[in-house]
């Protein structure tokens, strides 16, 4: 009887220890797998935004509006002429997404494969205006003036690598004011440049982007380039082949095409592409 007793007592000890292992087991499975679960969810994102000049405070404006949101992903923007961003991405400078205000400098990175493969859009649609100090003492009041007495300095961004000096550029020859104007015409590095040339009264006009002037309390619009005489302006948006944060690259771009993002866009000026 007294056998039969303890081998009960020992099992029943045994069935304990047992009990109490899985138990032990099983928490601390469950602490391990909710560390894990919060380490991911404070884990930051960064990503690394090059865009053309003219987005600068359309981005800022959005970006304060995405990180509401998404507080773990931390924004970088690098702004300066499309043309220089392209050259700095080939050189190898880190970027994760790229907007550029033209397709040709897009195509330039397409053509050498640093695209992420299918994630090329044509996110907005811009255009471009004349632009005088908002005095206009010499009361430019068309595009036709930029070829007469009324002109002296012409402000249009340099041709070389900014995509509003390549629309301005086309303008003048499809108008056939290419001659004339070309001996008057200053070259700024970006469409900042220009803007502020003739906020300060440095040049008599300027051309720039809608979305440029609409910014500026300095500056009066006084035409819009003709719709036929430049190629449509486009700006496309593509992740870069090289990010190490795909997914928080295409979530960032998947919010740019939303109607919240839509409406920052509008309030600055831009259209949306498509």
């Amino acid at each position: 009887m007294m056998m039969k007793r303890c081998k009960v007592s020992i099992f029943m000890m045994l069935l304990m220890i047992t009990l109490t292992a899985v138990l032990v087991s099983g928490c601390g499975q469950q602490n391990e797998g909710e560390k894990t679960s919060s380490a991911d969810a404070g884990q930051q994102q960064k990503l690394v935004v090059s865009a053309a000049a003219s987005l600068k405070e359309t981005m800022n404006t959005l970006a304060e509006e995405y990180k509401k949101k998404n507080p773990n992903v931390d924004l970088t923007f690098n702004f300066a002429a499309s043309g220089t961003l392209q050259t700095q991405i080939e050189q190898g400078a880190p970027a994760d997404i790229f907007i550029s205000a033209a397709q040709q400098q897009m195509d330039a990175l397409d053509n050498k494969a640093l695209l992420a493969d299918g994630t090329r859009k044509d996110l907005l649609i811009n255009k471009i205006v004349l632009i005088t100090p908002k005095d206009n003492k010499n009361n430019i009041t068309q595009l036709a003036d930029i070829t007469t007495d009324k002109v002296s300095k012409i402000a249009v961004g340099d041709p070389k690598s900014v995509p509003a000096g390549q629309y301005a550029e086309e303008i003048f020859k499809n108008l056939n004011y290419e001659d004339t104007v070309k001996p008057k015409s200053v070259y700024g590095n970006d469409v900042r440049a220009v803007l502020a040339w003739v906020e300060n009264g440095e040049v008599d006009c300027g051309l720039v982007y809608q979305t440029d002037a609409a910014i500026s309390d300095k500056v009066k619009i006084v035409a819009e380039a003709p719709e036929d005489s430049h190629k449509p302006i486009v700006y496309p948006i593509a992740i870069l082949k090289s990010t190490k944060n795909m997914q928080a690259a295409k979530d960032f771009v998947d919010f740019l095409q939303t109607p919240e993002a839509a409406k920052i866009f509008e309030h600055y000026g831009f259209s949306m592409a498509g």
